[in-house]
């Protein structure tokens, strides 16, 4: 469904962020895009989103295609009307507005009123906690019920690809565990393509089926899910020490192989 294909991602013309990225999403599958802070992550979703003009960026080098077609000279709200959906870090939420209206904006751009209704309720079925807060503002709820509510306006567009900015971020362990069982159900029951940018690696690749690792603008590891929660340097950069004490490098690890993908 997606690719990138040499991407290369420049702020306020001096500042090169992505160098080179590829990396591809089949349709119907959760991929995960992982890495450190500053990796490069966001500026990724942002370059297929379209919002990279809301921060002086641009795409400078190569392209993105959504089902063989060229988005990246598109503008978001063009993008956003094929299908792409990204749901940004830090709960976006619209704090004045109550859930409901949250989740009405959401469907802004569809043409089908019955659809739009019949996904209200769905909604409200994947998230029951928002059916208790719909006449609520938005501003009040705990962090946990606004990121099911970005979640949920974000799919009131009925995306083709829906792109998630850290959903873990800032929230107890269970409510983490709780948000990526609705992702997975996302995928599963309506057929959502995901792609999902996460620093909790065990987390996300436990329900992605492949995955790319960042480092410096650049992918530097991928393959499916299993095989990269199965990589001894993968497991000792995210979760665990080196002998020595401190966190390795991919750069250090004495069997890791950079790997150039996409060569056309």
């Amino acid at each position: 469904m997606l690719r990138l294909n040499n991407v290369q991602v420049v702020y306020s013309d001096v500042i090169l962020v992505l160098k080179g990225l590829s990396l591809e999403v089949p349709e119907g599958q959760i991929v995960a895009l992982l890495g450190a802070n500053g990796a490069g992550k966001t500026s990724t979703l942002r370059a297929i989103s379209g919002l990279l003009k809301t921060e002086n960026g641009r795409v400078t080098d190569g392209s993105i295609e959504l089902m063989g077609r060229r988005i990246d000279g598109l503008d978001a709200e063009d993008i956003c009307r094929l299908g792409v959906v990204q749901v940004m870090e830090g709960r976006k939420v619209l704090e004045s507005l109550t859930v409901e209206e949250n989740l009405r904006i959401g469907g802004y751009t569809r043409r089908d009123p019955d659809g739009a209704r019949q996904d209200l309720e769905m909604i409200y079925d994947y998230f029951p906690r928002l059916v208790e807060r719909r006449t609520q503002l938005a501003g009040y709820l705990s962090g946990g019920e606004q990121q099911m509510l970005v979640i949920g306006r974000a799919l009131m567009a009925k995306p083709r690809l829906l792109l998630l900015d850290e959903p873990s971020l800032g929230l107890a362990p269970l409510l983490v565990r709780e948000i990526f069982a609705i992702i997975q159900k996302i995928n599963a029951e309506r057929g959502t393509t995901i792609l999902l940018v996460e620093q909790n690696a065990q987390i996300a690749l436990g329900i992605a089926h492949a995955g790319y690792i960042m480092e410096n603008g650049r992918i530097v590891l991928d393959g499916p899910a299993a095989t990269l929660r199965g990589n001894a340097d993968v497991r000792e950069f995210y979760l665990g020490l080196s002998q020595a004490g401190r966190r390795k490098s991919f750069r250090e690890l004495k069997f890791y192989k950079r790997r150039k993908r996409w060569v056309f």
